[in-house]
């Protein structure tokens, strides 16, 4: 589950006319253009907010800001101006990404409460209730912090500790329809932190079973959730996961999530994640440099029971299955070696010539397993599968591999929405032929060129019906120690639970 309500920023809806917190933020639209509050504010402090945007030349351009200590003539001890930008053209990513802002400025202001006036004077896309809900959101997931092993919290002079923003009230013209708005954005953005929360946590903390009761927690919003042990996993044939955690003493899960807010005749979306708790490289092992970002391997498995934790806890109107195969990639003597020829539980045989390519045969039993049990009417996997493409497309985009247009201009669309950037790749026959196997059916290694592009064919070979939509998401670059942004300063991300409920929610939902 999510971190604990203490652990959250707190966010409430007032009116314009409530009382406001001592430390006040303002969204000042482009020029500047002072909305009705503001202009009343700097009227009683004898033209105090006036001077200051000469002073700092402010333009209230998106995402800028300026900062009043104690003005004169207001009882506010602090008041920070945020500009808009131009509100008649943002979208709802633009006002997300101003809340992180304010998440940041009023969070930094050194007191637990403060006001936001969300005042939108003029036109714009949005109803001015949803832009103070997206607002809310952007600072809600600014507001997240993974610190629960620091035993050493930070004081200040007086010797009162851990004064963190804890809570932020944001006054708008409907306050309750702002608050009816931000109930399904809050539900996303918990699932956001709670894949935030797996992908931070240390491997010795978060092994395959204990990812597995993390998943169960699920039950509590709803979700089916079911846990096969490796007595289970043993007897669906699932060799080719099987035979990646067999070098470690901690044993396989794979878990099965399902939400039914559809109709019942309805076939459901699948979403499978790679869940490789920590990632050696087995016998072919890794260089230690860097090797403790490998915790991180099971982004694509923390981003789909965030996605299935958002999908409950927005009441989402369609049926979706999650699947994650959790797995830990150890070296030791009983462990997979090079050149060792397992069998899936398609029947297909996969010749492993380098342990470290891992990934991809966890999926595969995964996403035989989801097709055969649910036949699905879509399916998405998502893994942090290369390094291949952070080569080709660093780390701000994930890369799209696509069976089927229609789904691939979905998500795109999801992606240019949300702001969680894709980059359609390519499937082709040439990328086949490079996996193709002299001792097996298959060889779970392309070679030296296109690794990203030889992942993506091994995974296409594992989708039983071509003509079903299936995509393959590689977060690698963006899962885990990604750039931070206004809404984003954790080193686990969160990456692909907006991208997939926005997907959901446009393409998918009656």
């Amino acid at each position: 589950m999510p971190a604990s309500p203490a652990d959250r920023l707190e966010i409430t809806f007032a009116s314009l006319k409530e009382k406001r917190a001592e430390v006040l933020g303002l969204v000042v639209g482009e020029g500047p253009q002072f909305p009705p509050i503001a202009k009343q504010l700097d009227d009683d402090g004898d033209g105090v907010l006036s001077r200051a945007v000469e002073a700092a030349a402010f333009k209230a351009k998106a995402k800028s800001s300026v900062e009043i200590l104690a003005p004169t003539g207001l009882k506010e001890k602090r008041v920070v101006l945020i500009g808009s930008g131009d509100a008649e053209g943002a979208e709802e990513n633009d006002w997300v990404m101003l809340g992180g802002v304010v998440g940041s400025k009023l969070g930094a202001a050194n007191a637990k409460t403060a006001s936001l006036v969300v005042e939108i004077d003029g036109e714009a896309k949005l109803p001015e209730h949803e832009v103070a809900a997206a607002i809310a959101l952007g600072a809600y997931l600014r507001g997240y912090k993974f610190d629960k092993y620091i035993t050493k919290k930070e004081s200040d002079e007086d010797g009162a500790k851990d004064r963190r923003f804890v809570k932020l009230v944001v006054h708008c013209s409907d306050p309750k329809k702002a608050e009816k708005s931000f109930a399904s954005r809050k539900a996303i953005g918990d699932g956001v932190m709670l894949a935030r929360d797996l992908v931070n946590e240390p491997a010795n903390v978060l092994g395959p079973v204990e990812f597995a009761e993390r998943a169960e927690a699920l039950k509590g919003v709803g979700v089916e959730v079911e846990v096969l042990d490796v007595k289970e996993i043993k007897k669906k044939k699932m060799g080719a996961l099987l035979a990646v955690a067999q070098g470690s003493s901690r044993p396989a899960r794979v878990v099965v999530m399902r939400w039914n807010g559809g109709k019942k005749s309805e076939a459901p979306i699948a979403f499978i994640g790679k869940g490789v708790v920590f990632d050696t490289g087995g016998i072919s092992i890794k260089p230690s440099a860097g090797m403790e970002d490998m915790k991180g391997d099971m982004g694509g498995a923390a981003c789909v029971v965030g996605l299935m934790y958002a999908l409950a806890g927005r009441k989402a109107k369609v049926n979706a299955v999650g699947l994650i195969g959790c797995v830990e990639n150890m070296p030791s003597g009983d462990a997979m070696r090079p050149g060792d020829i397992v069998t899936s539980m398609s029947g297909q045989t996969i010749e492993v010539l380098n342990t470290d390519a891992e990934g991809r045969l966890v999926l595969a039993d995964v996403m035989h397993y989801a097709q055969e049990r649910f036949e699905p009417q879509m399916m998405v996997d998502l893994a942090t599968l290369t390094g291949a493409i952070m080569v080709a497309l660093g780390k701000s985009y994930a890369g799209l591999f696509c069976n089927n247009d229609e789904l691939a201009e979905g998500i795109l669309g999801a992606s240019e929405a949300t702001g969680e950037k894709t980059w359609r790749m390519p499937l082709d026959k040439a990328f086949h032929k490079m996996i193709d196997s002299k001792n097996a059916d298959v060889k779970n290694l392309g070679g030296r060129w296109g690794g990203a592009c030889t992942a993506a064919a091994f995974l296409e070979r594992f989708v039983l019906d071509k003509d079903t939509p299936w995509a393959h998401i590689d977060l690698a670059g963006t899962a885990m120690d990604a750039p931070k942004n206004e809404i984003n300063q954790s080193w686990g991300s969160g990456w692909g639970v907006r991208l997939l409920d926005r997907l959901v929610a446009d393409r998918y939902e009656g």
